[in-house]
């Protein structure tokens, strides 16, 4: 390599300003003060509660997601309980009446779904004593009576599995659902026969 080379200066590079340095203009004194989390987290539940009633736990989640300190998230959600606006036992005693009455679900799905939504064992219980036996077991005969509606042309053995599916997806025990749909499909046969006796009416 020649002098002449060795001595060229090269490129000129562009000045760059560090990490540490400020920008040039000023931040906005507006943007760089803190949110205030309570209001926030009050705002995040009234809005979340005027479209329909929640649990707790369902609250809670809502303003974990929403990145609200827990010590702020507890606060609020005291306060809102003590006032009445949050108030799992009435939830899940609506729920209870509400879900079983409109989709005919059993008692053992209805304490799974208030379970996923974070009701506690004893409000769950305490909703769920609200249904005796006999009323479930008559809700479970009005679904098989609806349903046999439209099996006109349906052989009995699959009109009895399709039966004994939408009880079970319900959760109506067995024994129970099997008791009701053969009785129902006894009492039905004059009215709605099926198609063929294949041994399964009522004993």
């Amino acid at each position: 390599m020649s002098t002449s080379e060795s001595t060229r200066p090269g490129p000129r590079r562009r000045r760059r300003f560090g990490s540490g340095q400020q920008p040039s203009t000023p931040a906005d004194p507006q943007l760089d003060q803190p949110a205030d989390p309570y209001g926030a987290a009050r705002t995040i539940l009234l809005d979340k509660l005027a479209a329909r009633p929640r649990t707790r736990s369902e609250l809670a989640d809502l303003l974990a997601e929403r990145e609200i300190p827990d010590e702020v998230a507890d606060e609020v959600l005291d306060r809102f309980t003590e006032v009445g606006l949050i108030d799992d036992a009435a939830f899940a005693t609506a729920w209870v009446e509400s879900r079983h009455r409109a989709r005919g679900l059993s008692k053992r799905v209805l304490a799974q779904e208030l379970r996923r939504r974070g009701v506690d064992d004893e409000l769950t219980r305490d909703a769920l004593d609200e249904l005796d036996p006999d009323q479930e077991e008559a809700t479970a005969r009005e679904l098989v009576r609806k349903k046999l509606r439209s099996m006109r042309s349906l052989e009995r053995q699959v009109a009895m599995r399709r039966l004994l599916g939408m009880l079970a997806r319900k959760g109506y025990p067995g024994a129970l659902a099997m008791t009701v749909i053969k009785q129902e499909m006894a009492a039905s046969d004059e009215e709605l026969p099926l198609l063929n006796d294949s041994g399964l009416e009522a004993d």
